[in-house]
C-alpha cells in the first residue's frame, strides 16, 4: 500500500493524472502536471514504491548531485501531490509518474485508494498521441467521459476506441469499475515533430482543464514557448521541400474539415478563458 502523509481535509478535490510513456507523445501530458505543480505550489504527499511496479532495466534509476553537493540516486516512480489553487473553490490532487512495467491493476487500485482517502470526487486523465495534424493549426484535443451526465455537461463523448491501450486507459477503466466519475483529454501531436517537448500541445490541454475547472491557470512562459516551437518547426519544414509539401497538404485537409474547435461555441469559450486569465493577471 502507498503511505500518505497526514494532510488536512481537502475541499471537493479533483484528481488530475498523467503518466510518461506510451500515453504521452512529446511529453505533452506529463508536462501539464509538471506545470500545475509549479504554478499551484503543489506538495508531494505520497510516492509509489517502485520495487512493485517498475523494471529497472527498462526505467533505470538516475545518479546525480543534490543541492548540498551530495551524490543522490533517484528511482523511477509515481508521485501524488495536493494543491489549493488560488481562485478555485476546490482542491486538486495531482498524479505524475511513469507508466508501470508490471502489475497495472494493482498500481491503479493503490493510486485510486489514495485518491479515495483524500476525498477525490472526479478523476481527469491526460494523454497525448501522434497524429496527422499540421503544427501550424490549433492542436486538436479530444475529450471523453465515463458517465452520461459528464458527457452532456462537458459536451464531449463517451469513448468508442477499440485497440491497444496504455496505463491511462487502464486507469480510466479502473475508475469505471469503482464507480468513480472520470474524464480524459487527449492532445494530437504532429507526428513529424514527435520529439519532446511540445508546448503547444501542453497549452491546448491546459485550456481544456481551464474550461473544466472554470478558472484561469497561470501560463508563465508557455505561450511564448509554444510560439517559439512553431517557428522552429516552420524553419525545419522550409529546409525540406518534401516536409513543406506534406505540411501544406495537412493544412488543406484540416482547413476543409468541419472542426469542432472552429465552431462559434468553441471560439466563444476560448475568448471567455482569455478574459478570465486577463482578470487573474
Amino acid at each position: 500500500m502507498i503511505e500518505v502523509e497526514e494532510v488536512p481535509d481537502l475541499v471537493d478535490p479533483v484528481v488530475i493524472a498523467a503518466f510518461e510513456g506510451w500515453n504521452d507523445a512529446a511529453d505533452a501530458a506529463s508536462s501539464v502536471v509538471d506545470h500545475l505543480m509549479e504554478v499551484w505550489d503543489a506538495r508531494v504527499v505520497a510516492t509509489v514504491d517502485p520495487e512493485d511496479f517498475y523494471d529497472f532495466q527498462m526505467n533505470r534509476p538516475v545518479v546525480g548531485t543534490d543541492a548540498r553537493g551530495h551524490r543522490s540516486l533517484t528511482w523511477p516512480s509515481t508521485q501524488v501531490a495536493i494543491a489549493s489553487p488560488p481562485g478555485l473553490d476546490r482542491d486538486v490532487i495531482l498524479i505524475r509518474g511513469l507508466e508501470p512495467n508490471m502489475r497495472w491493476r494493482q498500481f491503479c487500485a493503490e493510486l485510486l485508494a489514495v485518491c479515495d482517502d483524500l476525498g477525490g470526487q472526479l478523476v481527469v486523465t491526460l494523454g497525448a498521441l501522434l497524429a496527422d495534424t499540421p503544427h501550424t493549426r490549433p492542436i486538436p484535443v479530444t475529450g471523453t467521459a465515463t458517465e452520461p451526465d459528464l458527457v452532456d455537461r462537458l459536451d464531449i463523448e463517451q469513448s468508442t476506441y477499440e485497440g491497444s491501450t496504455g496505463i491511462v486507459g487502464v486507469f480510466q477503466d479502473a475508475c469505471v469499475l469503482l464507480d468513480i466519475p472520470a474524464v480524459s483529454y487527449w492532445a494530437a501531436v504532429p507526428h513529424y515533430v514527435a520529439q519532446p517537448p511540445c508546448p503547444k500541445a501542453t497549452l491546448a490541454l491546459i485550456g481544456q482543464l481551464e474550461e473544466l475547472l472554470g478558472t484561469a491557470i497561470p501560463l508563465l512562459d508557455l505561450p511564448e514557448d509554444a510560439r517559439a516551437w512553431e517557428r522552429g518547426v516552420d524553419e525545419l519544414a522550409e529546409e525540406e521541400e518534401e516536409i513543406a509539401d506534406y505540411v501544406r497538404a495537412l493544412e488543406e485537409t484540416r482547413d476543409t474539415a468541419d472542426l469542432p474547435e472552429a465552431s462559434g461555441e468553441a471560439i466563444a469559450r476560448e475568448f471567455e478563458r482569455y478574459l478570465k486569465r486577463r482578470n487573474t493577471d
